[in-house]
């Protein structure tokens, strides 16, 4: 007679626990906005949780002296939009800030508006929020939120890398960079493809130069 032996568990093991994604942004760049999209859908069609925390292109950017002037100019203006998302963090709990992302997206990417104040006041309107948290925008007071939020996200990946990061399972990635957001069981397939990578020891870079301008549709 045979026996089987009993199924056990590893210890300490949740075999329910889902997978998280680490999505870090900053609302001015459209690439990122792209991704953000991406991963939405993904996330429908696949079994994992996002979790939005913002990173600043102004101060990965800081103290360079190769970047263009309008760039410059550009950069200076991005200081508002992490503040308020970090204000509105703190304020409300990290559950507004994909609704205050997309919201800000929203208005940047499509509509084509540019971060001023009352494009800033709008978005915290339909979002939920009080547009007070716009005055954060002028001030310096939310920096070292910013810098703790940005750092706890690219110190994962490197200096050498942009907007968006994207951490998952202990390895994080910039990118990736695509256009426009693929949509349905395609947006699951790339993730599929960013979930085989991060398993890959060592692996570092996939790339090619971009033909196409960012599309939001």
């Amino acid at each position: 007679m045979t026996t089987t032996a009993p199924t056990t568990t590893a210890p300490n093991v949740d075999s329910t626990a889902r997978t998280v994604a680490r999505f870090c942004f900053d609302p001015l760049c459209p690439w990122a906005w792209i991704t953000s999209r991406w991963i939405l859908d993904a996330a429908e069609v696949r079994d994992f949780d996002v979790q939005w925390h913002i990173m600043s292109l102004a101060y990965l950017n800081a103290g360079r002296d190769d970047l263009s002037e309008e760039y410059r100019e550009r950069l200076l203006k991005a200081w508002g939009p992490v503040r308020v998302v970090a204000a509105a963090e703190q304020a409300h709990g990290s559950e507004v800030v994909l609704p205050l992302y997309t919201a800000l997206g929203t208005l940047r990417h499509v509509d084509g508006r540019e971060f001023d104040r009352a494009m800033l006041e709008e978005a915290l309107t339909n979002a939920g929020l009080p547009t007070d948290l716009a005055d954060a925008a002028d001030n310096d007071d939310y920096d070292d939120a910013v810098k703790a939020s940005h750092h706890a996200g690219v110190d994962l990946v490197g200096m050498d890398v942009g907007t968006p990061v994207i951490s998952v399972e202990g390895v994080a990635f910039f990118g990736p960079v695509v256009t426009p957001a693929p949509k349905g069981e395609e947006a699951g397939r790339l993730w599929d493809g960013v979930l085989l990578v991060a398993g890959i020891p060592g692996f570092y870079e996939l790339k090619r130069t971009r033909t196409e301008a960012p599309s939001f549709e």
